[in-house]
């Protein structure tokens, strides 16, 4: 049996955790609305861009040709992986990594490019070619963050090492859920749906191509962002659930604890008493 030292040691560590697990609780708590508004705001918009793309697309005919269309039969598969660059947060990297995993397939024919340090330590130790990695823009990524990520996509594409690129995020649902998504960036393929039917009729200067031209790098661009902020608010909420469920942990546990204190101090006077009568016994 431990003695009361002990246990109170263990309620003094356990109170401990719990108020640190309550202030990061409320940390992500505070984030979270900010990064809800700003993925949510976003939403439309990007929705927007891709389906003004895919209609443009299907206005530009056949004929057009672009670097970001091209295919390249003797490149290699890169993967953008958008992940955390802190812990605590429940299983919200390990399903992006997952996810990754599970669409890379050889080891050898996949590049990595990873956002966040929590990807760039699962593949590195996994033996995976980690081609570029952004630490420390997880939590709070602007614009300019997706827009250096698109370039270094667009230049490796270009070069023609690189096949096609597949990007995994995870979706912000709501404060309780979220799941990763896959998503082509390159090349870029427009819909069948909108090729077969144009829904909204623009007038393009000069032509379709040439506005095409000029819109696939910004598509790209409002994509990688709009996945980075999806991804930063959902790794907010994981925090959140895992620190509230880890403070309702160790408020049960020390419940438990101080229960357990009670009884063996009981039992010790107990004891103590026994000890007592029977001396008193003794001496009669």
């Amino acid at each position: 049996m431990a003695s009361l030292q002990d246990i109170r040691h263990r309620i003094r560590s356990v109170k401990s955790t719990k108020q640190i697990t309550s202030a990061m609780n409320m940390v992500a708590t505070s984030r979270l609305r900010h990064a809800k508004e700003a993925a949510i705001a976003n939403r439309p918009y990007a929705d927007k861009v891709m389906q003004v793309v895919q209609e443009i697309a299907a206005s530009a005919g056949s004929d057009f040709s672009h670097p970001l269309l091209e295919k390249h039969p003797d490149g290699k598969k890169l993967i953008l992986l958008v992940t955390a660059d802190k812990g605590l947060a429940g299983a919200y990297s390990s399903n992006a990594c997952k996810a990754a995993e599970a669409l890379a397939g050889t080891k050898e024919d996949v590049r990595m490019l990873i956002v966040g340090r929590k990807g760039v330590v699962h593949f590195k130790n996994r033996g995976y070619a980690i081609e570029q990695s952004y630490i420390g823009i997880s939590e709070r990524p602007v614009f300019e963050h997706a827009r250096q990520i698109a370039r270094d996509l667009i230049t490796r594409f270009k070069t023609g090492e690189i096949r096609e690129v597949q990007m995994v995020y995870t979706k912000f649902i709501s404060a309780i859920s979220c799941e990763p998504q896959v998503v082509q960036l390159l090349p870029f393929q427009a819909d069948a749906a909108a090729s077969g039917e144009v829904h909204a009729e623009y007038i393009y200067e000069p032509d379709a191509a040439s506005v095409l031209s000029a819109l696939l790098p910004q598509y790209l661009y409002t994509t990688v962002y709009a996945a980075l902020l999806q991804s930063a608010a959902s790794e907010l909420s994981s925090r959140m659930n895992a620190m509230s469920n880890a403070t309702d942990n160790a408020e049960e546990l020390m419940g438990k604890l101080d229960l357990y204190y009670n009884k063996v101090r009981q039992a010790g006077i107990t004891n103590e008493i026994t000890e007592i009568v029977g001396g008193a016994e003794a001496l009669k």
